[in-house]
């Protein structure tokens, strides 16, 4: 029995959520070997070769993986995927992009969004909004899943001495070029990997109020800045800031919730953070119902007094 992960890299580095798949990886028993498909990605296998528990490291190089396009991707797994009984993404807009093209193909149920390992074939997964946890077994001969980075630990990015094996590249399929990407540029840490977040909701009022508040109190903590999907959709916030069911699911050592009501679609984004503090001038807000501290208070009055004593 052997697990086979697909690395989410940039050529040249190992992203975190591929450490969180690795630990899930390890945790279904077995060999785990990780599949670096790039162009001039060696740097990115070397690094993969570091991950503690990592036995073996695939290295496929070509260009027409060069950016990660799904159907070139997916051709790649599916030429390797003979060999493994676990076929692990991470839950990211890549891995999502990516791993239900291989499920198909291979004619098995994709095992969605786990969080626990139960068994080499029992898996636990959220489901409604993470307001249930679902035990799910698999009886696929090939279990294609993906992984919510935030329920498992990182793997030891160093420790590991895996052979990296190079194997032959699919060739292009033709069904999709990449024409270019327009990246947001930004001294903040990435939302999913920081470890403080600041949010704003719809109480924030505008993207001036949003600024003005939040972004001194984000610079104080050295913290990502964090909206709920409220906030997003009345333009107060860009759409790469949304927490939430439909934005992105972040674990941080702390999440500061100004504003935010607390709806289901949001806490399930950010519940799992290890410490919530939550502003609010509404004492019925959900939003205190995970929180670890409160304040009833109006944030606008208080978010300034906070960044200014700390």
């Amino acid at each position: 029995m052997t697990a086979l992960v697909i690395a989410e890299h940039d050529n040249a580095t190992i992203k975190g959520a591929t450490l969180n798949t690795v630990t899930a990886a390890l945790a279904c028993g077995g060999d785990v070997h990780v599949l670096v498909a790039g162009h001039n990605a060696a740097a990115a296998a070397q690094a993969a070769a570091q991950i503690a528990g990592v036995a073996k490291v695939i290295h496929a190089d070509s260009a027409a993986l060069a950016h990660g396009l799904a159907e070139n991707l997916a051709a790649q797994v599916l030429a390797l995927a003979s060999g493994y009984s676990h076929i692990l993404f991470p839950a990211t807009a890549g891995g999502k992009n990516v791993s239900p093209r291989v499920a198909a193909k291979l004619d098995v149920a994709q095992i969605s969004d786990i969080t626990k390992v139960e068994a080499a074939d029992t898996f636990e997964r959220p489901i409604y909004a993470g307001n249930a946890l679902a035990t799910v077994q698999s009886l696929d001969a090939t279990k294609v899943i993906t992984v919510r980075t935030t329920g498992f630990d990182a793997a030891p990015a160093s420790g590991g001495s895996a052979a990296v094996e190079s194997v032959s590249a699919v060739a292009d399929s033709g069904k999709s070029a990449y024409v270019g990407s327009e990246i947001a540029k930004s001294d903040r840490p990435e939302l999913t990997a920081a470890k403080i977040i600041v949010s704003g909701g719809r109480a924030m009022g505008s993207s001036e109020k949003f600024n003005e508040v939040l972004t001194p109190l984000a610079d104080k903590l050295g913290a990502a800045l964090g909206a709920s999907r409220a906030a997003v959709d009345a333009g107060y916030a860009p759409n790469d800031w949304q927490v939430g069911q439909t934005g992105k699911i972040v674990a941080p050592q702390l999440y500061v919730a100004c504003g935010i009501s607390g709806a289901i679609q949001h806490l399930a984004g950010m519940k799992d953070s290890k410490v919530i503090v939550a502003i609010n001038k509404d004492p019925e807000a959900p939003i205190f119902s995970v929180a670890d501290y409160g304040l009833e208070a109006d944030l606008f009055t208080a978010v300034p007094e906070l960044t200014q004593s700390l």
